[in-house]
């Protein structure tokens, strides 16, 4: 029997990847990746808290409550039945996020806590200048009293000797340097939130953990801040990758170079801002992300608008961050809310939370770009009313 003759395998099917995309395009991506695209990208609960925290990276912790602070806020946004005890739950209960410095507090993954060993390390052998001097007998103590007395807090302690603030965030209780120590250390985890009351707790004790993760080498923390910021900003600059954190660019731009010639990264041009490198997976250029159509309140700490100078160039916003200016010389307010609808910030809020009136006051409203009254202020309100009665939940 003659044999059979076989067709030629078609060759495979390969995408022109775009050297150059606009900044719509790029805009999309970003959103996409920041869980904005959809209405519950996470779902809810304290696992949506354990998602988003995994999908952004980092949420950023700050002190200021003129509204919601900013870590519950960032949540919020992208939860929309989010509650403020699911983080604690995630925190405290499932030990799923942890707090710690990235270019701020934040919570971060515990399944990263691996590559922040090294920084605890250095802050034993090292702590930073401008950290107020704790002594090792003091530390052992406080490490000792937590072992034996339980989680602490800094309302736990009657000091009885006070001390004059150095900063305004400082307390006159001395132990509160003693307690920062052990936490920057990595001795010492905090195991709860209040407020911004927290309670400390012996790191192997509060995760429990049979065997500490081991540290990550330097190689492995530049590729970990890569793919972090892949994940979370889908298209990336050395400077998004890198923020607040120059001394990281040289080993970053080596990586990138690596994975360029190896194909697992693709160099792009932003067309409306052409001198910014930047880059993306090959899967993330070869996908039309979702139309973005929601409105949305954000966080002046919001991943989206944090870096000034990204925001800028894909959002063509100029956010200006007004509570440290003196109240005279302030244009937009002392705590201004960008608002995102659909691809674009239309205005700017400034508010601030009554909570004994039970109410959300609007001290300002602000329309920029494309924003207006006509066609859009009807759906501000709308999340204005969702926005009040979260920051009015108990």
């Amino acid at each position: 029997m003659p044999a059979r003759s076989q067709k030629p395998a078609s060759p495979p099917i390969t995408r022109k990847r775009p050297a150059e995309i606009s900044r719509r395009q790029a805009r999309a991506i970003w959103l996409n990746a920041q869980g904005l695209t959809a209405n519950e990208p996470f779902g809810a609960g304290p696992e949506a808290v354990t998602r988003a925290v995994k999908q952004l990276g980092y949420v950023q912790i700050d002190t200021i409550n003129v509204i919601e602070r900013c870590h519950h806020h960032i949540l919020f946004t992208r939860i929309p039945e989010y509650k403020r005890a699911d983080l604690g739950v995630a925190q405290s209960s499932q030990k799923s996020v942890f707090e710690y410095w990235t270019h701020a507090l934040s919570y971060v993954p515990t399944a990263d806590f691996r590559f922040f060993v090294p920084a605890m390390r250095r802050w034993r052998r090292a702590p930073a200048p401008w950290y107020v001097k704790v002594s090792p007998a003091e530390l052992k103590r406080m490490l000792a009293r937590i072992e034996r007395d339980g989680p602490l807090s800094l309302r736990d302690i009657k000091s009885g000797k006070l001390v004059e603030k150095t900063h305004l965030w400082a307390s006159r209780k001395p132990e509160r340097a003693v307690l920062q120590r052990g936490f920057y250390n990595g001795q010492l985890a905090i195991s709860a939130r209040q407020g911004m009351l927290k309670t400390y707790d012996l790191t192997d004790r509060h995760f429990g953990w049979p065997k500490a993760p081991r540290p990550a080498t330097d190689p492995q923390i530049s590729a970990y801040l890569l793919d972090r910021a892949l994940t979370a900003q889908g298209i990336v600059s050395i400077a998004s990758i890198c923020h607040l954190n120059p001394p990281r660019k040289p080993a970053i731009a080596a990586l990138i170079d690596r994975r360029v010639r190896a194909k697992t990264l693709h160099r792009v041009t932003i067309a409306e801002c052409p001198d910014i490198p930047h880059w993306a997976t090959p899967e993330t250029l070869e996908v039309t992300p979702p139309t973005a159509t929601f409105t949305r309140i954000l966080s002046p700490f919001d991943p989206l608008i944090i870096q000034r100078r990204r925001t800028s160039a894909l959002l063509a916003y100029d956010h200006v961050f007004e509570a440290y200016v003196p109240a005279n010389k302030r244009k937009l307010g002392y705590f201004t809310l960008p608002v995102l609808h659909g691809d674009e910030i239309i205005a700017a809020l400034d508010l601030k939370t009554d909570r004994q009136a039970k109410r959300l006051i609007i001290q300002a409203w602000y329309w920029i770009g494309t924003g207006n009254q006509r066609d859009h202020k009807a759906l501000v309100e709308a999340e204005l009313d969702r926005f009040e009665r979260f920051q009015l939940a108990t």
